[in-house]
């Protein structure tokens, strides 16, 4: 057994660990090899940085993502009920850290912008010394903080990020997503929409400018047509519009009797009720009602979209209403904590840290290509979502995806979806070579 020794130091101040290094970074090793990386903590405390908007249009799924990174700093530190700790399996962690090492965090604002999103994770590796990032709510900002990642040899364990090209044309060997895509979605829900409007449907889509937007456009649009549907138009729209009057008025006369909004956060909290008050849901076309779909949303935004939101299809990665034990363990000690039902956005930035703080106990080593070698085609349950496997290929999780519809008659603010069926895993698992890209090399770099 080989190993190196480095000296460490904790900063307290400005509310988070700033750590310093004292020495070259070294590496304990239980096998054959030792090698220098990225914020290796040697003697001292592992750092996560969590990188979420926390201004912006995605604002409230971010601070959502954030409480639960927190939650899960003490889960895995040894603090509070474990949460879904006590159900997954199987578990290397231990509840007094990771190999024996207390984690702490810093924090960062992306202010929904990727740009802001590469700047703050750079400062997180760079300065604080983070030997894991997570976070985002969009897509831009993952794939940016992905690339980073993966240039500074820091794992990336993705937030948010629904785009086929995270884990597609522009995935990373340091990147990992459990989030589903916008391929799954449209898998899961078209058969849903077919039953409850028909195969013979002319879509008009609304979609936001940017990469999450343009695949599930392309993923929506191809699962409608081959159900039958006939696309009228597709017309994007830029992030953080208020008002969408000058994008539905056209819908009026297009000739479409489906509005399909791929909007998310604040953009469609926005245009659905817009889209409700110019009266497209009390409109008939074609001989038909006229319906109004959005193919991926969240409790927070269904929330935020009040009456308009009933009735209205969706698909989502998970929900606190499930009654799998590590639902319910995890939906508990959030509930206990910060006093709401987690959203989708909580549960999977919890889901996340958890994941990377198991596989440096399962590798015994915080080195970066043994970590992702123990990320890599590892089966797990217990998390709610049923038997999930991190593929290797691409480092896109596959578990079952949740349909999801606006709830006609709430029992409280907080219940405002109900699942209505879901496609399971076999059914949204797909030939990775269809999306592209290549993971890279497992090289470790020194920052």
């Amino acid at each position: 057994m080989s190993f190196r020794i480095n000296r460490r130091t904790v900063i307290k101040g400005a509310g988070a660990g700033l750590v310093t290094s004292l020495g070259t970074p070294l590496v304990f090793s239980k096998g054959a090899w030792a090698e220098e990386f990225c914020n290796n903590p040697g003697s001292g405390n592992p750092v996560f940085g969590f990188i979420v908007p926390q201004t912006g249009s995605y604002a409230e799924e971010g601070l959502e993502q954030l409480k639960a990174y927190e939650l899960a700093v003490k889960h895995i530190n040894g603090e509070g009920d474990g949460g879904a700790l006590n159900t997954l399996k199987p578990l290397a962690l231990k509840g007094n850290g990771i190999l024996g090492k207390k984690v702490e965090f810093v924090t960062g604002d992306t202010q929904t912008n990727t740009d802001a999103a590469r700047d703050g994770a750079r400062r997180m590796i760079e300065r604080d010394k983070a030997v894991m990032v997570t976070g985002s709510v969009t897509s831009g900002e993952a794939i940016a903080v992905q690339s980073l990642c993966q240039e500074k040899g820091v794992i990336y364990m993705s937030g948010l990020t629904h785009s086929n090209d995270t884990t597609g044309k522009d995935k990373r060997r340091y990147g990992f997503r459990h989030f589903f895509n916008a391929y799954q979605s449209g898998v899961a829900i078209a058969p849903f929409l077919a039953e409850a409007y028909g195969r013979e449907r002319r879509a008009y889509h609304l979609t936001a400018d940017y990469t999450w937007g343009w695949t599930q456009e392309e993923s929506i649009k191809a699962a409608t047509e081959a159900l039958g549907w006939e696309t009228v138009a597709t017309v994007r729209t830029p992030l953080g519009l208020g008002d969408y009057s000058q994008y539905l008025t056209p819908v009026m006369n297009s000739g479409a009797d489906v509005l399909i909004l791929n909007h998310y956060g604040h953009d469609m909290v926005n245009s659905l009720p817009q889209a409700v008050q110019f009266g497209l849901r009390d409109r008939q076309a074609n001989g038909k009602n006229f319906e109004i779909v959005v193919p991926m949303f969240s409790e927070l935004m269904a929330v935020g979209a009040g009456e308009a939101v009933k009735g209205i299809f969706g698909t989502s990665n998970w929900h606190w209403a499930l009654d799998d034990e590590g639902t319910k363990a995890f939906t508990k000690a959030y509930g206990e904590a910060y006093g709401s039902p987690p959203s989708q956005s909580a549960h999977t930035g919890y889901v996340q840290a958890i994941l990377y703080a198991d596989a440096c106990e399962r590798a015994g080593t915080f080195y970066p290509p043994e970590v992702i070698k123990a990320l890599e085609d590892f089966e797990f349950d217990g998390m709610g979502n049923g038997p999930t496997l991190y593929r290797g290929s691409d480092h896109q999780c596959f578990k079952d995806v949740l349909v999801v519809r606006g709830n006609e008659n709430p029992t409280s603010k907080f219940d405002v979806l109900n699942v209505v069926g879901k496609a399971a895993r076999a059914d949204v698992t797909y030939d990775p070579s269809i999306f592209g890209g290549e993971l890279g090399p497992y090289d470790p770099k020194t920052c």
